[in-house]
């Protein structure tokens, strides 16, 4: 297991700022409703989408790193959702909007577990949206990834697979 590390890209109280946080370009493919609604939820959201975590990274470590930006309401981890194992995301929910606000201006692109993790904001939390969506229970992104990620479970799953079909075929 990895050793817990972040970094922080401010030294003052994230409190003090209140400008308001841009809504990034990610949506939610499955949210039932159009965009603007869509937009109208995301605009009063608490709850931000974490993306790119290791597949090692804690519940601990992100309420440790999360918590410096407010207080947290909860946070879901996101599992594979054949194995129940960690899939490299989570959300997490503030109870108030300047909190989450803080987490996105602050934390977004810093380094956590060796790997530069992702904040964006999210309509809230359903039961269900904790498994990944990919054909193999994880993250699609992580079936087609072609490069070695030890933090991410080696090669991409649909990769690894191939790699093996090959392996086989030359023995």
């Amino acid at each position: 297991m990895s050793a817990m590390t972040f970094t922080l890209s401010f030294l003052e109280n994230p409190k003090k700022h209140s400008n308001s946080i841009a809504l990034g370009s990610y949506r939610d493919q499955h949210f039932k409703g159009g965009r603007s609604e869509q937009e109208r939820y995301l605009l009063h959201s608490t709850t931000l989408y974490i993306g790119n975590l290791s597949f090692y990274t804690t519940e601990e470590q992100i309420h440790e790193l999360f918590t410096r930006c407010g207080d947290i309401k909860r946070i879901v981890m996101g599992l594979d959702k054949n194995t129940k194992t960690p899939c490299g995301f989570c959300f997490v929910e503030y109870y108030e909007r300047d909190d989450a606000e803080n987490a996105m201006r602050y934390i977004n692109g810093t380094r956590l577990d060796d790997r530069i993790i992702r904040t964006d904001w999210d309509v809230g939390f359903r039961e269900g949206r904790q498994y990944g969506r990919g054909k193999t229970g994880g993250q699609v992104r992580d079936e087609y990834r072609t490069d070695f990620d030890e933090g991410r479970g080696g090669y991409g799953k649909i990769v690894a697979a191939r790699m093996k079909v090959n392996r086989d075929i030359m023995n």
